[in-house]
């Protein structure tokens, strides 16, 4: 028997500037993929925004508007009147819940400044809570941002209710601490999914790491999850795009012994 609820198909993808493999710039090739993929919701990392030359339209709107989809978008790096950041695109409506700077432990101007973007998401009456992210190389950092993600002003947070989804480009392979950190507290999508073992998503030329993650609350069951490879996803972004089907059950709500207190977010 089915269980209840309503089937979402959510999206996470590193789209590397819109750069693909064959050093080639489109954002029309990257619309093309995700309209494959005939994604609810979409998490982007790695957005250039504003417009390539003068006169051409703004690049993240562009992709938007081919897919007839809502953007919202959160800049890291500005210059030179481009953008560069995370977005989530959504199918429904929406609005943004938070976003804001992760932490960081440089203060240097050559730094991207990691951030993260929370939209709510509503679905059939449902709100589904959706965080993006994409954090840092460095790993004492990239513990410190999973540590703020897992805190009280993102997923731990009171109005960050079940059913809840943290996704993104999080640089953190299984092996990593703070891979484990954002395990510990919610179920990767991937390792939940019943039609196959986790499969690597980075390089799409040699794919050798899990580093993109669809982490969901309790109410949220897994109907399927993994990486998108096909011949247009491996030259599109040097990340393939990873697709999960979830079940969102209706009238979830997450009790207070339920939500992820500040205390799981220790880097320690």
């Amino acid at each position: 028997m089915d269980k209840p609820g309503r089937n979402v198909r959510i999206l996470t993808y590193n789209v590397h500037r819109w750069l693909g493999t064959d050093r080639q710039i489109s954002p029309g090739r990257i619309a093309e993929v995700i309209a494959s993929c005939e994604a609810d919701v979409v998490a982007l990392q790695e957005v250039r925004a504003g417009r390539i030359h003068k006169g051409h339209p703004d690049q993240a709107e562009l992709v938007a508007k081919e897919l007839g989809m809502d953007l919202h978008f959160q800049p890291t790096i500005r210059i030179l009147g481009e953008q560069y950041g995370i977005a989530i695109l959504t199918r429904h409506p929406s609005d943004i819940v938070k976003s804001g700077r992760l932490p960081t432990l440089s203060s240097g101007p050559g730094f991207e400044k990691r951030s993260a973007l929370w939209v709510c998401v509503e679905i059939e009456g449902c709100g589904l809570n959706v965080i993006n992210a994409h954090l840092s190389l460095r790993s004492r950092e990239r513990r410190a941002q999973a540590a703020a993600l897992l805190g009280e002003e993102w997923a731990g947070h009171p109005d960050c209710s079940d059913p809840a989804v943290l996704l993104g480009d999080f640089n953190a392979p299984p092996y990593s601490r703070s891979y484990r950190l954002f395990a510990s507290r919610l179920r990767d999508a991937q390792l939940a999914n019943p039609a196959g073992d986790p499969q690597p998503t980075f390089h799409t030329r040699a794919p050798v790491l899990r580093l993109d993650h669809v982490f969901v609350t309790k109410s949220v069951d897994i109907v399927a999850a993994a990486p998108v490879r096909n011949e247009l996803t491996k030259v599109a972004s040097d990340h393939f795009p990873l697709l999960a089907e979830l079940r969102v059950r209706p009238g979830a709500s997450m009790s207070a012994d339920d939500r992820i207190p500040a205390s799981a977010g220790s880097a320690a």
